[in-house]
């Protein structure tokens, strides 16, 4: 049975070091949940808090809503997938899956029913037998996750565990992963630093910098309507345009910028008067001219298959990234020239800066 998670305004203090800060949000039953931040933002702290490692120093700890307070990792309906994997070299892969059964005093016949039907769920039917060390990557990925199914727990912890894999195993295991939950409808909190790991997997994202949580949103929410400064910067590329906003009416803001004056969607804290900024992302800006136009020196354009990613500056000395679709490669201008880019108001978003 999945649990929720609810942490209702929880911090955690070292020595004088301030990890986290007043953190609160709700992961549902079932949710593929993630939090994602650069390192040092407190994220695997939160995991830990979550698990019972450690206490926080303020808050409340909630799951399938019983406050944990001084309940170890042992007590907790949670499982969790460190890192590392930390599979025992010297166990058959189906002894590693029913560590937890063993522990539990589980007997042999039973651990062992046990770990093939996890074996069946994660594709490795056959493979009990075998030692970790014969396994690939993505394989021994599989059964630490197994491993952690085994104890039937109702939140499972997952501390970055595609961080050591090559790229194209990474994109594999993000759909295995993704399915993998959806069928056990266990619900998944998930750590990462890799904002297209975030995007891709989870119902809802959590973005957190410097121990501060940013905002809660469905990943295209996150990418179309970020909340702060650091959500647009952070989440995807983006274009940011620095400047005073002017008038904010009928849900658009008017910015002007060094570039000239600019319209987008009214974002969090844009008010006349205020200092802000727009962000436009590489998708939105086309070459020639639209709503808002910009002109900007080209300096290169990188050809990616799909499209092409045109990278320069601007009047002002901003980055300029446009991404140009390969069915449009003849509208791509040349390095070096001076071109214009446009953009509509609903593609873009103006941000207070404050």
């Amino acid at each position: 049975m999945s649990h929720s998670v609810e942490l209702a305004g929880i911090g955690m203090t070292f020595g004088t070091t301030r990890a986290v800060s007043d953190v609160t949000f709700k992961v549902r039953e079932g949710e593929f949940f993630s939090i994602l931040g650069p390192s040092g933002c407190g994220k695997t702290t939160i995991l830990r808090m979550i698990a019972g490692f450690i206490e926080p120093t303020e808050g409340r700890v909630l799951i399938g809503g019983r406050d944990m307070k001084g309940l170890g990792p042992n007590q907790r309906p949670t499982a969790m997938i460190f890192q590392s994997l930390a599979l025992f070299p010297l166990m058959t892969v189906w002894e590693n899956i029913a560590f937890g059964l063993e522990a539990r005093g589980v007997g042999k016949a039973e651990r062992r029913a046990k770990a093939e039907e996890l074996l069946r769920l994660i594709a490795l039917e056959g493979y009990g037998n075998r030692m970790p060390g014969e396994l690939s990557g993505g394989q021994r990925q599989r059964v630490a996750i197994a491993r952690a199914l085994a104890v039937e727990p109702g939140v499972l912890l997952l501390d970055e565990p595609l961080s050591a894999l090559d790229l194209k195993l990474r994109q594999h295991m993000r759909a295995e992963l993704r399915a993998l939950q959806k069928r056990t409808g266990v619900t998944f909190i998930y750590i990462t630093h890799d904002q297209s790991e975030a995007l891709a997997m989870s119902d809802r994202v959590a973005v957190m910098s410097a121990g501060l949580l940013q905002q809660v949103a469905t990943p295209r929410e996150l990418y179309d309507n970020p909340a702060t400064p650091f959500v647009a910067r952070f989440v995807g590329e983006t274009n940011a345009l620095a400047g005073r906003i002017t008038e904010v009416a009928g849900g658009q803001a008017r910015i002007e910028t060094a570039l000239g004056a600019l319209t987008g969607r009214a974002g969090q804290g844009a008010a006349a008067g205020q200092a802000g900024t727009i962000y436009i992302r590489p998708e939105a800006l086309m070459p020639g001219g639209a709503t808002n136009s910009l002109t900007a020196k080209v300096e290169r354009v990188d050809f990616e298959g799909a499209f092409a990613l045109v990278h320069g500056a601007f009047a002002d000395g901003a980055a300029l990234a446009a991404s140009v679709p390969s069915t449009r490669l003849g509208d791509a201008p040349a390095p070096g020239a001076e071109a214009r880019f446009g953009f509509q108001p609903e593609h873009a978003v103006v941000l207070g800066d404050g």
